[in-house]
């Protein structure tokens, strides 16, 4: 999706780029939607006599380290600390999805890419257009993978919880530990466990099967 932010869009990044042109999300690490951060792999590209050196910040970007440097391009990991006023609006963005490259954001336009099922889709841009002065473009696809990079089909939470459950031997036969010892090992509700794993197991087999089943 691309679109152009509104004016009090704008107003809200004026500092970031005060010292930068635009980022791109390379990566995104780790959401928190509980504490409201989020661990990104970002390359910034700053504004000529900008120096990277003297920057700690790049707004609500803390900067935990410099991975590589070209010119005024940085490639940095950084923490994205939401602003106290925006923490609410911040945790509707709990939905199943996984956010994709290419993700650019620039003072005129943002380029925003995610993956998911078309309800959580609907509801991610339904979130995202009162930021929007107007949408100038919107494009689905169906996503395709390499099996070798099966588990990108899931989201974080579906990942940490499958991957907790073979660890723990929930899925040997028999089974070496039930849902209500995994789902208190890993420190979640039962309920919301058994979520996480019914949808990662769907997608995984819609993954596999995908071409060889008749539905």
């Amino acid at each position: 999706m691309e679109m152009e932010p509104n004016e009090q869009m704008k107003k809200t990044m004026e500092p970031i780029f005060e010292i930068i042109h635009s980022y791109e999300i390379l990566e995104t690490l780790k959401i928190d939607l509980e504490e409201c951060i989020c661990i990104d792999l970002v390359e910034f590209v700053f504004k000529d006599g900008v120096s990277i050196e003297d920057q700690s910040h790049v707004g609500d970007m803390e900067i935990l380290s410099v991975l590589k440097s070209d010119g005024n391009r940085h490639t940095c990991l950084i923490k994205h600390h939401e602003p106290e006023d925006t923490k609410e609006q911040f945790k509707e963005f709990d939905l199943d999805i996984i956010y994709t490259t290419p993700m650019i954001i620039a003072s005129n336009k943002q380029v925003i890419s995610v993956l998911g099922e078309q309800k959580d889709l609907k509801k991610f841009i339904d979130l995202i257009r009162p930021n929007a002065e107007r949408i100038t473009n919107i494009s689905f696809k169906n996503a395709v993978y390499q099996k070798k990079d099966l588990l990108s089909v899931l989201t974080e939470k579906q990942k940490e919880t499958i991957i907790a459950a073979y660890d723990h031997g929930y899925y040997d036969y028999p089974k070496k530990i039930s849902s209500e010892e995994l789902s208190k090992k890993i420190d979640i509700s039962k309920g919301t466990m058994m979520e996480h794993l019914r949808k990662a197991e769907g997608r995984l087999l819609r993954e596999i099967l995908t071409g060889h089943s008749s539905k």
